[in-house]
Formats: C-alpha cells, structure tokens, sequence
C-alpha cells in the first residue's frame, strides 16, 4: 500500500523551512517504524492520486509504502511527530481517502483516524 503524506506549514513558512520539515519527517519515520518499506520525497512532475488540476507537488510531500497493518502505527508517529513542529497538520492519502492530523488530539479525531485506519486495512485483506 502506499500512503502520501503532505505536510502543510504554518501561515509563515516558507518552502526552505518545509522541505526541512519533510526531510526531518521522512528520517523520522524511517527511525521509528522500522516496518516501512519505503519513504521518498515526492518529485516534481509526479502527481498523487486525486490531485486537483495546476496543483505543483514537490516540497513537503513524501510517498510512504508500507503493509496495510503498519498504517495506524505510522499515523501514530505522525500524531507525535507534530507536536512542538512548526507544521498546522499533516495530511495522509490512501487511495482516493484523505485524512488530516493535527496536534490537538480530541476525541473526534481519534474516532476518524480509527475509522481511516480500518477501512484500509480491511480494503487490502481483500
């Protein structure tokens, strides 16, 4: 399965501070679940599934492969990975489903990650 992950910057980043910030999210990941398979920077010119036209895809959006049964514990990562950043969330795509993480964890967040999480682990058991 691949997930991908954009990171969407406070109102005063700039693109040197987001492609830091991806850079960071990209080693941190790799450090802290060591069950994916892949982690790479998004190129210009590739365009994730269910883009809207014009969008420039490049810095800040990483492409994450990973087996369906690891995605809650990455979206668990990300959840850690955001607080104290410099970053208002970070998007997460499977497939055509998005779901957007931030750093206040309430309940209703909670319920939509493990919502977003179930289905895709059934969808790929299928």
């Amino acid at each position: 399965m691949q997930a991908i992950l954009t990171v969407v910057p406070a109102l005063d980043s700039d693109l040197e501070e987001l492609a830091e910030l991806a850079e960071k999210l990209q080693s941190y990941l790799l450090e802290a679940e060591p069950d994916l398979r892949d982690v790479r920077m998004v190129r210009d010119g590739h365009v994730p599934e269910g883009s809207k036209p014009g969008e420039v895809i490049a810095v800040g959006v990483l492409a994450v492969t990973l087996a369906p049964v690891v995605l809650r514990s990455v979206v668990r990562v990300l959840e850690v990975w955001i607080k104290n950043r410099p970053v208002r969330s970070v998007k997460v795509t499977v497939g055509k489903d998005t779901i957007e993480l931030n750093a206040t964890s309430d309940a209703i967040q909670q319920k939509a990650i493990d919502y977003f999480t179930a289905i895709h682990k059934s969808h790929d058991a299928e």
